[in-house]
């Protein structure tokens, strides 16, 4: 049997992996295809001005046996836990995430705080009903229209570049669950276990030398294993016929036959490059959208600027979405340094200026904006900048997007030996666990014929996403 997955992602990698230990000896049996001249997709790590960085903050935690299982296969003793910190940057204040009662009620004051309160208790007692398809009316819901208004929208809105009352729901119910006001304000006086929801972790297992460390180590473990991987070989089309995948052909032109193929590509530029792709089909992946990043790394001359790891910018004036401090994740990623590396956010589709952005205008932008929060002292130097652009980097999920992917994921069903996998394959706002679990589950389809639903992990909540932590495991 021949197997090629398309994409060195979480996803990706961890299928190559899992058939590498089981058949990677056999002759060019498991072969892996790669745009990119690195691997780890949007969990991959760099070198910046000699200190380590990712493509914006990560952090890894799972209650699921095998993801952790491969997780601590592959990065072994290499990694601390991490305590986290972040908070809300709201009206010129930071506010705890999750919420902490007298930090929340100083920031807002007693008169504000009470309405918030007030404008959650209708909704509580279901004297006010809303359309919980969409993440407003959803989040509204379970926290009142004030709170909603405060906490969820600016952000969101930055981030899916349309209307909250446009986004579905499902992106809440991902995101933030069964969490509610009272839930939240339990939580924040210890009333209730706050990690039984993964937005509230707040301890989570992070590699010595970056996200990107563990997919660098399994990529080396899949070569050693008699995987073959092809960086820089991007892939053009695959090949069908009477309903059953034959392999691939490469962007140069090159056909690579293959008895199962497992993709982690974007899926609507899967889909649309099938031969005799039905009209209907085509018409409706035209439709799926992904929205772009563009990350902005500052230099600053300080060693010591705020305790965060993160923090989400729910400024309307602001155009930043979200701050990265990555001196506060682990010593080993700055070394001997004495700069702060942070990284700015900025979200956009490929239509919008943003997006047609200079780096150094991108800089600026950045700089400018950093000492508008407060975060920096005007006094404090900028001393470099450096700017990454991430292509469809999230899928959005647009109200009733899934009336639309339903039949694409039908028509993929369809046709024998063609997997697809991972955040930009499936469609779906992935985590790096669900990413991994996708990788495991597909290799036991292929290998087992377990008959795993792919398309359900990471839409299932109760199933594959109950809670949200990971223990640290001892090593002899």
């Amino acid at each position: 049997m021949k197997v090629v997955i398309i994409g060195a992602g979480p996803a990706g990698l961890t299928a190559t992996y899992q058939l590498s230990k089981q058949i990677g000896r056999q002759v060019e049996s498991v072969q892996l295809y790669e745009a990119n001249s690195y691997v780890g997709g949007m969990s991959t790590s760099l070198r910046l001005w000699n200190q380590i960085v990712d493509l914006g903050p990560h952090r890894f935690f799972s209650n699921d046996s095998q993801v952790n299982q491969l997780w601590f296969e592959i990065v072994e003793s290499e990694y601390e836990m991490v305590k986290r910190l972040t908070r809300i940057y709201y009206n010129k204040k930071f506010f705890y995430y999750p919420l902490k009662p007298l930090n929340t009620l100083k920031n807002l004051g007693t008169w504000e705080a009470l309405r918030c309160v007030a404008s959650y208790i209708p909704y509580k007692m279901g004297l006010h009903k809303q359309d919980t398809d969409t993440f407003e009316g959803w989040v509204t819901q379970k926290f009142g229209k004030r709170l909603f208004n405060i906490f969820f929208k600016t952000y969101t809105e930055k981030l899916w570049g349309i209307p909250c009352d446009e986004l579905d729901a499902d992106f809440a119910m991902q995101r933030i669950k069964k969490l509610s006001l009272s839930e939240a304000i339990l939580s924040a006086i210890n009333l209730i276990d706050n990690k039984k929801h993964k937005t509230l972790v707040d301890e989570f297992a992070y590699p010595k030398y970056g996200t990107g460390y563990v997919y660098q180590k399994m990529y080396q473990k899949c070569v050693e294993m008699g995987a073959k991987v092809y960086l820089q070989t991007p892939v053009g089309s695959i090949k069908i016929d009477k309903q059953k995948v034959q392999g691939i052909v490469l962007r140069e032109g090159k056909f690579i036959p293959a008895d199962i193929v497992i993709s982690s590509m974007p899926l609507s530029l899967l889909v649309l490059q099938i031969p005799d792709l039905p009209e209907q089909i085509r018409q409706e992946v035209a439709k799926l959208r992904y929205r772009n990043t563009i990350l902005v790394y500052l230099n600053v001359d300080s060693s010591y600027l705020f305790p965060d790891q993160w923090i989400y910018i729910h400024d309307k004036d602001l155009k930043t979405g979200r701050v990265t401090n990555f001196r506060n994740w682990l010593p080993t990623l700055y070394g001997e340094e004495k700069t702060t590396i942070l990284c700015m956010e900025y979200w956009c589709y490929d239509e919008d200026v943003l997006w047609q952005m200079s780096e150094d205008a991108l800089i600026n932008l950045a700089s400018q904006e950093l000492y508008k929060t407060g975060l920096v002292s005007h006094h404090t130097k900028v001393i470099a900048g450096k700017v990454i652009k991430l292509h469809r980097s999230y899928p959005v999920y647009f109200k009733d997007y899934k009336t639309i992917l339903e039949p694409v994921q039908d028509y993929i069903n369809k046709i024998a030996n063609l997997y697809a996998i991972g955040r930009y394959g499936a469609y779906k706002y992935n985590n790096q666990d669900h990413s991994i679990m996708m990788g495991i589950k597909v290799v036991e389809n292929v290998l087992n014929n377990a008959q795993h639903d792919l398309w359900a992990i990471n839409t299932d909540y109760d199933t594959y996403q109950e809670k949200g932590s990971i223990k640290e495991h001892k090593w002899i």
